[in-house]
């Protein structure tokens, strides 16, 4: 869908909704990806192990959660991708928020460190649910569909 076609289904303030979330959500996936590659140090910069080593991770993991988040990010950003590429874009992402606020909570560092490590994820994993609602919206009310209605793509499968 095209941001012209958007502007033509969403109100004014569920496009500030869509947009506002899917900005911090992508925003914070993008820092992610630069930290994984250039500042792997837990928890603050000057720290003796990875993220990845602390929370108990093989150090392959970094790679593959840093290519698949890149891809993620390219998903929902290309105006091109289709629709199935982007909702699994969007469960991706769920997944790696939702695990992480695990990963953090397993290893302590709610306790040890702060709340926050848990939290956070769970924050952005909220305006996640709200970037997906708004787009599920505008593609069923494209589709021609009552918004919260399963459109014929989604009933087929």
């Amino acid at each position: 869908m095209t941001t012209a076609e958007t502007h033509r289904i969403l109100t004014r303030r569920e496009r500030a909704a869509y947009r506002t979330s899917t900005g911090l959500v992508l925003a914070v996936m993008l820092f992610s990806i630069v930290n994984f590659v250039f500042n792997d140090h837990f928890p603050f910069p000057n720290g003796r192990e990875g993220a990845f080593a602390h929370l108990g991770f093989p150090p392959y993991f970094k790679v593959e959660l840093t290519i698949a988040k890149i891809l993620g990010v390219l998903a929902l950003v290309i105006p091109t991708v289709p629709f199935k590429v982007k909702e699994f874009a969007y469960a991706g992402f769920a997944i790696t928020l939702v695990s992480a606020a695990i990963a953090h909570f397993a290893r302590g560092d709610a306790r040890n460190l702060s709340p926050i490590y848990v939290i956070d994820p769970l924050v952005f994993f909220c305006l996640l649910a709200v970037s997906y609602y708004y787009f599920e919206k505008s593609h069923s009310l494209q589709a021609g569909a009552p918004a919260g209605a399963v459109s014929d793509h989604q009933s087929a499968a």
